[in-house]
């Protein structure tokens, strides 16, 4: 109805334009075409009869008008032969204003009949056209009505030529894949979650039903320490989540921070336990001053999981480069080899280059995870590269000013 009412529109102002010029000029044209000059009429002789019809046009013959059988030239009986111009000037002007009526009225009435036919006919092209411009929003409208968490992999795929709603198409299809990677992603980070945390739970249950059942010392001191050893592993793998949660929401507070100290203290700190120490591990820093903003607590969860990966993930007398400079936080190691293809899914919740084991040294998995988090509310990036000689390198670029 929008498109066939805007032609009938268009259809009627151009008509009124049509009928508005035409008529600003039809009575100058008319009465040019009748008579080009008023002198030339006068002198030529017409034919008697043709010029008593001429000049009786839509009027009563004159009053002294001359015989039909008078000779040619004759004046009207009782006329002033000076009068012969006027009354053909007035004769004239009579013709020309019957002659624009008569005109004007044919065109507004075939002027009408046209727009009406035009009406017609664009009402039924527009409704074509709308329909099939529109098909695609009616395939996109029930795609969106079908989509539900059963059949997120469904897609428009709109076979339609390049143009606005195929863009619309394209983009909801890329929406649909980034919905279908989240919902992945949580559903696997659920089921992950409840198994790492069913895993503890069960240790301790069984080394109460069990270890607490003799009256040995000795077993019963066993025992409160795995299960001290079991619930501290739970209250860090509930700390990870926690933060997890925290570091995905937006920053509602930032400050300028020194990644160059902060990067030292938290390395140092991580390079002091006796379990570092004992297995050799070296930690070197090389950093210029660099000020990022952000919040300082998440960016010192950043840096300690970085380099605590990096020592965990380590053989002895292996090696943790931490540099810092142009706004680049890069942390790398010595260690195993990594596949190329593996390094993106360890930035996933819960994901180990190796199966679990259950040791002490063993983290809960979210370490690169949490980086990456925290790194992306930071509006920083996270790349990794496996080393040529082994181990990791991580690198997290914050945004410059």
């Amino acid at each position: 109805m929008l498109y066939g009412g805007l032609l009938v529109l268009a259809g009627a102002m151009l008509i009124v334009l049509v009928n508005f010029l035409v008529r600003e000029g039809l009575y100058t044209s008319i009465s040019t075409a009748v008579a080009v000059e008023p002198r030339l009429a006068t002198l030529a002789t017409p034919d008697p009869a043709a010029a008593a019809k001429t000049l009786t046009v839509g009027t009563a013959a004159p009053a002294n008008a001359p015989p039909a059988n008078a000779p040619p030239g004759s004046a009207p009986a009782g006329a002033d032969p000076a009068d012969g111009g006027q009354s053909h000037f007035q004769a004239v002007k009579v013709v020309t204003q019957a002659a624009e009526q008569a005109a004007q009225n044919q065109l507004l009435t075939v002027s009408l009949i046209a727009l009406a036919a035009f009406a017609v006919i664009s009402m039924a092209l527009a409704w074509w056209m709308s329909g099939r411009v529109l098909r695609p929003v009616a395939v996109i409208t029930n795609t969106a009505r079908r989509l539900s968490g059963e059949n997120l992999h469904e897609r428009i795929a709109l076979d339609a030529p390049p143009g606005e709603l195929k863009q619309l198409a394209d983009t909801f299809d890329d929406m649909l894949d980034r919905m279908e990677q989240l919902v992945g992603a949580q559903q696997r980070f659920a089921a992950n979650a409840a198994h790492e945390l069913r895993t503890p739970l069960a240790v301790q249950r069984a080394a109460a039903e069990i270890g607490l059942a003799t009256g040995d010392p000795a077993a019963v001191a066993r025992v409160r320490r795995k299960l001290i050893e079991v619930s501290e592993s739970s209250e860090r793998l509930i700390e990870g989540l926690l933060l997890l949660s925290v570091s995905d929401q937006r920053l509602d507070h930032r400050e300028p921070v020194a990644l160059d100290r902060l990067a030292r203290a938290v390395a140092a700190e991580c390079a002091a336990p006796e379990e570092a120490r004992a297995n050799g591990v070296t930690v070197r820093t090389d950093t210029a001053p660099v000020s990022v903003e952000g919040d300082p607590v998440l960016l010192a969860h950043l840096v300690r999981n970085l380099v605590g990966n990096a020592l965990r993930y380590n053989h002895d007398g292996g090696r943790v480069d931490v540099d810092v400079r142009d706004g680049v936080l890069e942390v790398a190691n010595t260690g195993p080899q990594v596949p190329p293809e593996t390094v993106p899914y360890l930035f996933e919740p819960f994901r180990r280059l190796q199966e679990r084991r259950h040791s002490p040294r063993e983290g809960a998995g979210l370490g690169l995870s949490i980086v990456a988090s925290i790194a992306r509310a930071h509006h920083a990036t996270v790349t990794a590269d496996p080393g040529s000689t082994g181990g990791l390198r991580v690198r997290v670029e914050f945004p410059t000013a």
